[in-house]
């Protein structure tokens, strides 16, 4: 896995010669962020060695590198996901990949069910902790110079990120809800009795991604910042449909995109 992971950030470092400073996974009907980079140079991920594609309905498939907020970085225009049959060492090699490249931390997006009946359709939802319900990604022989065998997920969600976040969002007018975000295998959305349950253990919000891409970062040191855009409410009698989620994540993600460029231009 090592040298996979090295011939791949070798073969695109060769490609694009830009060294990144933050890498950016965007979620499901979030891609609207690239149009605010100045983009350097991007490669779509049929033609990076190694890489997986990602089939579902708007993830694009393609790695943008480039200037948002005066900082370099490199963005996922699409992520991976368990249920599309990627084992989650899969899931995470892009992220894997990001860190070989140079970037120094890690922002995180996704299309979430909500759960605190707080939380409206369009609100953002800072995450601070996760559940995770999806195969862990560190299960197998630990690669030691990517991180320890046992590494610890205090904290996973960095609190200084999470701290400039709430400065931004005060400053240009933007809501933001927090809490726990619980990553499932997906691809059903859940039942009435699953968000019954991830209520009771503790959740916010639910999806089917970003805990392996965390637990991934952590693991290799990066710090993480994360945003769920609450695109259902999932403990109401309305069916889960994925082309509003995609509708209502476009929405959302222009006050998430104006976040993460202004947290960004901060660091």
């Amino acid at each position: 896995m090592l040298e996979r992971i090295k011939r791949t950030a070798s073969f695109i470092q060769n490609k694009v010669g830009f060294e990144p400073e933050t890498g950016i996974i965007l979620g499901t009907g979030l891609g609207g962020l690239v149009d605010r980079i100045e983009v350097h140079a991007a490669l779509d991920y049929a033609d990076i060695p190694n890489f997986p594609v990602s089939t579902v309905k708007g993830h694009h498939g393609r790695l943008i590198f480039g200037m948002l907020g005066g900082r370099r970085v490199v963005a996922m225009q699409g992520r991976f996901h368990h249920y599309e049959g990627y084992p989650t060492q899969e899931v995470v090699f892009p992220v894997r990949v990001m860190k070989m490249l140079g970037i120094k931390r890690l922002f995180v997006s996704n299309a979430s069910g909500g759960i605190n009946t707080s939380f409206r359709v369009g609100d953002l939802m800072v995450i601070t902790d996760h559940i995770n319900l999806l195969p862990n990604p560190l299960i197998g022989p630990n690669i030691e110079e990517l991180g320890p065998r046992f590494p610890d997920m205090h904290n996973c969600y960095d609190r200084d990120m999470i701290t400039l976040a709430t400065e931004v969002a005060e400053q240009e007018g933007i809501k933001l809800q927090y809490g726990v975000y619980v990553g499932g295998t997906g691809p059903t959305f859940e039942t009435q009795a699953e968000y019954r349950y991830y209520k009771a253990i503790g959740g916010d919000a639910a999806g089917m991604s970003t805990t392996p891409e965390v637990i991934a970062a952590r693991h290799m040191g990066l710090p993480v910042f994360a945003v769920s855009v609450i695109t259902n409410c999932g403990l109401s009698d309305e069916p889960g449909d994925h082309e509003d989620v995609q509708r209502q994540g476009a929405k959302a993600g222009v006050q998430m995109t104006l976040l993460f460029e202004r947290m960004i231009a901060k660091l």
